[in-house]
Parts: structure tokens; sequence; C-alpha cells
């Protein structure tokens, strides 16, 4: 169990003073102009050698990623852009950052620019989180009036301007080239890689996008140093995570805890374990929707990081837990899983704009088993098909749910076929119209 000495996000509840100085009294802001004495380079070092793996859902090692920004600065400036775009179903970890610890987000954003030699920082915020995207540029305000970041920022001799920026609430945004083509005043669609952000990003420039926690763990890691934060979790899955735990629990809730923690102990620690008792557990989601679904036999042992949960064919994603009983119709919840990522396609890439909508409507009619058999293997072969053949990752996150349950429930989608045939058809709740 994670001690509270070790918690990164003392204010997740907002149990305490959200302001600057109530963030001064929990360490923020505590001698950052010394951290940046330290150099760029000394900075991207220590993040390399934290550990630490980007909290958006890929899992890329962020200091390598911020490395990959030129080391001279020429005609074009650099940028950092934070993806506050939080809008992966299950997931609500940011915005309690934003809502509760805001100040944290800030210092790590005038800590990372200055490390990838960024004088200017855009945080791209989802349309959505108006009470949040409020918050956020409070703690702005009062960063900019304490001298914290602009002119001189901390003192360190470097100037920083930080912009939050309101996003129109589409789900493909969360995308990182996606974001750029937004907050540069474009449709939202994401840009074909190579070039990659770090070498043409933000209006051609060297940009990186990062996630808000992985931002807004930078200074505490900075400031407590890599050791220390490498020595929590486990080898290549190093440091704390938010983890937000959702459906049939007694107690859903947003924790912070180390990686690789058992899914189970997560579950009965913190979320008062699951609604009827664990042997009341049908399946889990991991990792937010776009990830694999796993059964109860899985979820018994399985441990809650990047690695473990590739290794069982599902993965750690942005860590929303999304947790269903023996109540649940699995065929009908990722059916639902399925209208979201067809609405939600931007329509750029055929097999993404075409294989959602063909997803979407076979899952509909799986649901009542209006099917045939051999139409499951059908569907898990167009899935293959559509996985890794488009610009950016939205594809595969509309293939996977499906993989999943293919791979482990079967049996349950067979039965309903046979149900229906029979004439014992189910009778769930109307979906949306083929």
């Amino acid at each position: 169990m994670l001690s509270d000495a070790d918690r990164i996000f003392t204010n997740l509840y907002g149990l305490h003073d959200w302001g600057l100085t109530g963030a001064r009294a929990r360490g923020d802001w505590d001698g950052t102009a010394a951290i940046m004495a330290r150099g760029p380079d000394a900075l991207v070092e220590e993040m390399k050698a934290s550990g630490l793996r980007g909290r958006g859902g890929a899992g890329f090692p962020t200091g390598m990623k911020w490395s990959f920004m030129p080391k001279q600065v020429g005609e074009r400036p650099h940028y950092l852009v934070v993806n506050a775009d939080e809008s992966e179903p299950g997931t609500c970890k940011d915005r309690d950052i934003l809502r509760n610890d805001p100040h944290k987000l800030v210092e790590g954003c005038l800590l990372a620019s200055f490390a990838m030699r960024a004088h200017v920082c855009y945080i791209y915020i989802r349309g959505e989180f108006h009470a949040e995207a409020q918050r956020l540029q409070a703690a702005v305000d009062q960063a900019y009036e304490a001298g914290l970041i602009g002119r001189n920022a901390c003192g360190s001799g470097w100037d920083f301007d930080l912009y939050v920026h309101r996003g129109a609430g589409a789900y493909i945004c969360g995308e990182e080239t996606a974001l750029l083509e937004s907050l540069e005043g474009k449709k939202g669609m994401p840009r074909l890689k190579p070039p990659f952000p770090a070498a043409v990003g933000l209006y051609g420039c060297p940009t990186t996008v990062n996630n808000v926690e992985s931002i807004a763990v930078a200074p505490t890691i900075l400031r407590r140093g890599a050791a220390w934060f490498s020595a929590l979790g486990r080898p290549k899955n190093t440091g704390t995570k938010l983890f937000c735990i959702s459906g049939h629990v007694n107690k859903p809730c947003n924790v912070e805890e180390e990686l690789g923690i058992p899914l189970r102990e997560l579950i009965e620690r913190y979320a008062g374990g699951v609604r009827g008792g664990w042997e009341n557990l049908l399946a889990v989601i991991p990792g937010g929707s776009s990830v694999p679904v796993i059964p109860k036999s899985i979820c018994d042992t399985v441990l809650m990081d990047f690695d473990s949960l590739r290794d069982v064919k599902s993965g750690l994603g942005t860590a929303a837990v999304i947790v269903m009983d023996r109540s649940t119709d699995i065929i009908k919840a990722i059916a639902r899983l399925s209208q979201f990522y067809k609405h939600e396609s931007c329509g750029q890439c055929t097999p993404c704009r075409e294989g959602t909508g063909w997803m979407m409507r076979v899952m509909n009619r799986m649901v009542y088993g209006r099917a045939e058999p051999e139409e499951i293997d059908t569907l898990e072969q167009v899935t293959r098909q559509i996985e890794g053949h488009t610009i950016c990752a939205l594809g595969d996150a509309a293939a996977w749910p499906i993989q999943g349950l293919i791979r482990h429930f079967r049996p349950v989608i067979e039965e309903r076929i046979a149900q229906y045939k029979s004439g014992r058809t189910m009778r769930p709740l109307p979906m949306a119209a083929e």
C-alpha cells in the first residue's frame, strides 16, 4: 500500500485550498528556480532515470519523449502542449487534478517547457470541462501575479507564457496531432506521421504533447529525485498512478497507488469491493473503454501495470477501471462502446470510417442474437482489418473491445444466437438505430 508520504497528489479530493497559498503549503513551487538552475539537459536526464511512462494511455517513456526535442532553438520556437482533453470513457483523473491541484500542473508546465527549451505552453482542455477551465485559469493568473511564470519566471531568468485553450468536445482531439490541428484553428483530424511533432508540430515548430498527469508529476519527481520515484512500482513500470474506479463497485473513486498493485486489492481496498462480493464479478475493462475487457479469472491475479496487462492481451491505458458484475449484459456493453467509436471517428481513414459503422451494426444485432454463428469470426476478422490500418489509434480503440469480447465471452454470444433461433430471444432495452 502506498504511504501518504509518497503520494504526489495531496489534494486529489479537494479537501484543502486549491489556490497558490494552499499549494505552497503542500510543497509546490518550493525551490523551483533551483531546479531550473540545473539546466535543461539535467532535467531531461532526471526524468529518463525516473522511468516515468506517459500517463495518457500509450505509456511511452516521458523523459525519452522530451529528449526528442532539438537541443538548440533555431528560427522556429519550441512549444509544449498539455493534453487536457480527457474524453476516454471511464476516465476522470485529469479533471480532479485541474479542479483540486492545478498548481502542480502549472509548475510542471514551467519545468517541462524549460527542459525542452520552450518559452510558451498551451493547455488544451476539453470543452465540457467548464468549471475545471475556470479553476485552471485562476491558478495560471495567480502564478502570473506572484511572478512564478511570465517574464523571469521564479527569478530564474527564463521567460515563460502559459495559455489555457478550450476545445469543443471531440474525442478525436485527444489524439496528439488532431489536438494540434484543432489548436491551430482547423478541423481536429490526425496528421500522418512522420514528421513527428518533435520535428514539425504546432505551427510547424518543434512540439511535445504530454498528458496532464505526466506533466503534473514532473515537479515532485525533479524535487524528490528519480531514485525515489523509480523505487516505487515495478521494474519498467515505476512510480505512482491515478486509478479511476467506476461501475459496479460500492464506492467509485479516484485513487493514487503504486503501479503493479493487484487489481483485486485495488478494487477491494479503495472502492469497497464489487457490488455483491468478488464472486459476483463478471469482467473488468482495466484501462478505459479502448482496451480489451478481461474476465474474472484474469482479474483474480492480474497486476495493474503496463506490462502485466499487455501480457494478458489488454492494457493499462489511462488506468480507468470499469467494473461489471454478473448483472451486466456484456454484449450490450461492448455494443454501446461500438456506437461511441462510430460516432467519434473523424472519417479520414476508410477502415475506420466504414469499419466502425459496420461493427456497430453487427454488434447491435448480436445484442439480440440476430446473427449466424459464423458471423462471430467475420466480425473478428474485420476488427483485424481495421486495427493498425489507420492514421491514428482510434481504429484500434474501436476494434479492441470487440476482440476482448470474442476472446473471452464467445460462448455468451453463441448462446444468444441460439436463443434467438429457438424463439427464446433476449429483450434488452432498445439500442440506437441500426
